[in-house]
């Protein structure tokens, strides 16, 4: 099974290389990092094809440069996926997750989501955006539960 991980940067990719390191050996993985992120492809310990895609925002950007960027990105998504043909997607909610996770969703992929470790009271937006979909949403924090009902409490990716 081919599983394609996004790493946003930070957290977000220390959460997904822990899950990827709990996952093992068993599945293939695509990674899906954001251009000028060096450190989180450095940090890849599991084998895997590493795709670069730009981010929709950085921080300062106004809404109309959002969007166009957000259209970019959604493109490089779409070519990704037909690309690589990935059977998952496994996010932990950088804004980068959300096109990919749709494209995904309509080219019949699972699309499984966990909200930050930093998410105690309030879901992202992200999270907020695929818990609509996600074929398997995950919490890391019991308080969470009462954000989203659907989402199963597993413990702390730590």
């Amino acid at each position: 099974m081919k599983i394609l991980v996004v790493l946003g940067s930070g957290g977000h990719t220390a959460q997904m290389l822990k899950l990827v390191d709990l996952l093992g050996e068993r599945f293939e993985y695509v990674y899906l990092v954001g251009k000028g992120d060096k450190l989180s492809a450095e940090k890849i310990a599991r084998k895997g094809e590493i795709c670069v895609v730009h981010r929709a925002r950085n921080h300062g950007d106004n809404v109309i440069v959002t969007f166009f960027k957000a259209i970019r990105l959604f493109w490089e998504s779409l070519g990704v996926v037909r690309r690589t043909k990935p059977e998952v997607i496994l996010s932990a909610g950088p804004g980068m997750a959300v096109p990919i996770s749709m494209i995904g969703k309509i080219f019949g992929k699972k699309v499984v989501f966990v909200e930050s470790w930093s998410r105690v009271y309030k879901g992202s937006t992200s999270g907020k955006i695929i818990y609509r979909f996600a074929d398997l949403f995950f919490v890391q924090w019991p308080e969470m539960k009462s954000v989203y009902s659907r989402g199963i409490y597993a413990g702390r990716l730590q």
